[in-house]
């Protein structure tokens, strides 16, 4: 259900005591024979090596590559100030940095990653990419754009939050020997779904979820058409959407199976409610913030907080679950710092958010982060044709449908990014994917 991420101090904790030449040996080992699996008609290979047990895991992989009869050319990047001679090669292989590199490469450093990216060859990197911060995903500077990476141990964090994880490749994890240990971040893998209450024969419609959705003003009725449809297809029995009296009769067209009710009646509405949805179209007037707010600090409802209901949100007093579902330019807003450094510092960023707001914080994007207090972080993997309009709409009504069955806050969250990676994944087309085909593929994963 969760898969450990690790970070490079929990690496080192876990290779504490071990042998050092005996752990570069398997790794080494185990890299060329994943080469000579995956590429054995790649004759020509250059490997090319730092100074740490990166470059040392590179030569054994060398050593074994060379006793296969490939041509093997290894080039070390010390002394930095020479120039450094890749040959013409037809495959090369990463083992500059390894998992303890943080911050930007020197310029020797940065000078053979670029040739390295020139070659116009498919490169392997060993444990992560050359330039990625294995902690935190981060890049600070030039990055070996790699078709694979064969990590040792376990998957490392950075391989997995953006943007380390656009420079990974495909992934291949090779056991060493070493054993687990607990780790800050987790990955959830699809079995968490297996925690969604799903409609008991004891059921009413309310007891299976009864999810009220804030939202859908003039002109953007569908994005809680869509957060509605999704909480029905993530198996609520039960959806309200309250709304601006002037989008009820585009609503009443779009929504056969979901109570309308205007915004004045939303208190009314709240009576029925087991979660809220608060934010997919509602508008960013000074009325909408206050409905916001009321709704937050004076209904004791678990809520899922998106799109317009995220603008301009100060910090809220409240015990029941709360999720916060930003983008990197709505959690900048709430930051106050630029998109493009959330972006640049994903996981500092959900931790700031959490600090600031006291609740579970959802950072979409490649790599969603699903932090909270106290508690493990869990970063989700992503699927690309996500990346259109109206999904995040989709993810807020999931959501909303598993609190509303009681789920905790951090754990509705995982499995609601889950589910809608899922059901992208499970989606007959890849180009062309919209945010309703997602709706449609809910019940095929659930089921």
């Amino acid at each position: 259900m969760f898969e450990p991420l690790y970070t490079a101090d929990e690496m080192r904790a876990a290779e504490a005591g071990q042998d050092v030449e005996q752990l570069m040996q398997r790794a080494g080992r185990a890299l060329g024979e994943f080469i000579l699996d995956e590429y054995d008609d790649r004759k020509a290979i250059t490997v090319v090596c730092g100074p740490g047990n990166n470059g040392g895991d590179g030569k054994v992989a060398a050593r074994r590559l060379k006793q296969a009869q490939h041509d093997v050319r290894l080039v070390e990047s010390k002394p930095e100030h020479e120039e450094k001679d890749l040959g013409r090669p037809d495959l090369i292989v990463d083992a500059l940095f390894g998992t303890g590199f943080t911050g930007e490469p020197r310029p020797g450093a940065a000078r053979l990653i670029e040739q390295i990216n020139a070659a116009d060859v498919e490169v392997v990197a060993v444990d992560v990419p050359s330039g990625v911060d294995a902690s935190t995903g981060e890049v600070a500077g030039a990055v070996v754009d790699a078709d694979w990476t064969v990590t040792f141990h376990r998957e490392k964090v950075g391989l997995y939050v953006a943007p380390g994880t656009l420079y990974r490749g495909e992934l291949e994890v090779v056991d060493i020997g070493l054993q687990d240990r607990e780790t800050t971040y987790a990955r959830p893998t699809p079995e968490i779904l297996d925690l969604v209450p799903l409609r008991s024969p004891r059921d009413t419609k309310y007891t299976a979820g009864s999810v009220l959705v804030v939202g859908g003003s003039p002109g953007l009725t569908g994005a809680a058409c869509l957060a509605a449809r999704a909480a029905f297809r993530a198996d609520a029995g039960y959806v309200a959407v309250a709304a601006p009296r002037a989008s009820l009769p585009v609503l009443e067209q779009q929504l056969l199976e979901a109570v309308k009710r205007p915004l004045e009646e939303v208190w009314d509405a709240v009576a029925r409610a087991r979660s809220l949805a608060l934010g997919p179209g509602l508008g960013r007037s000074d009325g909408a913030r206050a409905l916001v707010r009321r709704l937050l600090e004076e209904t004791d409802l678990p809520a899922v907080v998106d799109a317009d209901a995220l603008f301009e949100l100060d910090p809220f007093t409240r015990d029941a679950p709360t999720v916060l579902t930003p983008h990197s330019g709505e959690l900048g807003r709430l930051l106050d710092v630029e998109s493009s450094w959330i972006d640049a510092h994903r996981l500092e960023a959900a931790r700031r958010a959490v600090e600031r707001f006291r609740c579970v914080v959802l950072l979409k994007g490649e790599g969603t982060i699903v932090a909270a207090p106290d508690e493990q972080t869990l970063i989700c993997p992503g699927f690309p044709s996500l990346a259109t309009a109206g999904t995040g709409d989709v993810l807020t009504g999931i959501v909303g449908s598993f609190l509303a069955k009681g789920m905790d806050g951090r754990l509705a969250a995982a499995a609601a990014v889950t589910a809608h990676t899922e059901a992208a994944t499970e989606a007959p087309q890849r180009a062309g994917l919209v945010a309703s085909d997602v709706v449609e593929m809910l019940p095929y994963v659930l089921g």
